[in-house]
């Protein structure tokens, strides 16, 4: 018997719709990671996108446990000498809620160029709205 390897064009891609409201940050990332990468269906391939894609509404409503809101802080560097930056939580909350969840989602994806197509099939949306109605997205719980 051979293992069965399936492809892109083998999978039936399908949308969901997640509400991050109340939700911790790192559950809500763990799951979209999942569901992103295909790793909750049997026609899981480790090496191909067979994953479906993944709409987060409410992202400014993300809830964190313990002092992260307080003491989290992002970085980032120009690539120049001593040009590292740090942007609190709360700062970054403010000016770009969607940012926070899009980069705990990419932590969690692979490092190469399969994470970042994958990476292509999340939509991160500050509020309630989305421009993907025609799409029909299944709800999708945390």
């Amino acid at each position: 018997m051979r293992t069965q390897m399936f492809r892109r064009e083998d999978s039936d891609r399908r949308w969901f719709v997640v509400d991050a409201r109340e939700a911790v940050l790192g559950r809500l990332a763990t799951k979209v990671a999942v569901t992103l990468r295909g790793k909750n269906s049997p026609q899981f391939t480790p090496h191909d996108d067979v994953g479906d894609f993944v709409i987060v509404i409410n992202a400014s409503k993300v809830a964190t446990t313990g002092t992260k809101s307080e003491y989290k802080y992002y970085h980032r560097h120009s690539g120049y000498h001593g040009g590292g930056k740090q942007v609190p939580y709360s700062e970054m909350m403010e000016r770009h809620p969607e940012r926070i969840v899009s980069m705990a989602v990419k932590g969690m994806l692979p490092k190469n160029r399969l994470g970042r197509r994958l990476l292509k099939k999340l939509r991160v949306y500050a509020g309630s709205d989305h421009p993907h109605k025609a799409q029909r997205p299944e709800p999708l719980s945390v």
